[in-house]
């Protein structure tokens, strides 16, 4: 599962604030933070006021704040559109 990766998009109004490959995506659900990882199944949910975690494919971290937004996740295809 180590060649498996996740293709990651959060964008916002005004910009896009990430765009690329991601290991993992940590996200503030409404119902309960929980984590994408490669084959996560197909799921919508929205998101409350916390920090978005993208674990970037050489392990680093990207923390992005939001106030609320909805994430969509499916055939390893996450997109995000989030409030700031």
């Amino acid at each position: 599962m180590a060649d498996k990766q996740l293709s990651v998009r959060i964008v916002s109004l005004q910009k896009t604030l990430f765009d690329g490959p991601a290991q993992s995506v940590y996200l503030p659900g409404t119902v309960g933070a929980f984590e994408v990882l490669p084959g996560h199944a197909a799921i919508i949910s929205s998101l409350e006021k916390g920090t978005i975690g993208v674990r970037n494919t050489d392990g680093s971290l990207v923390s992005i704040d939001i106030s609320f937004g909805v994430a969509k996740v499916r055939n390893d295809e996450v997109t995000i559109c989030a409030a700031r």
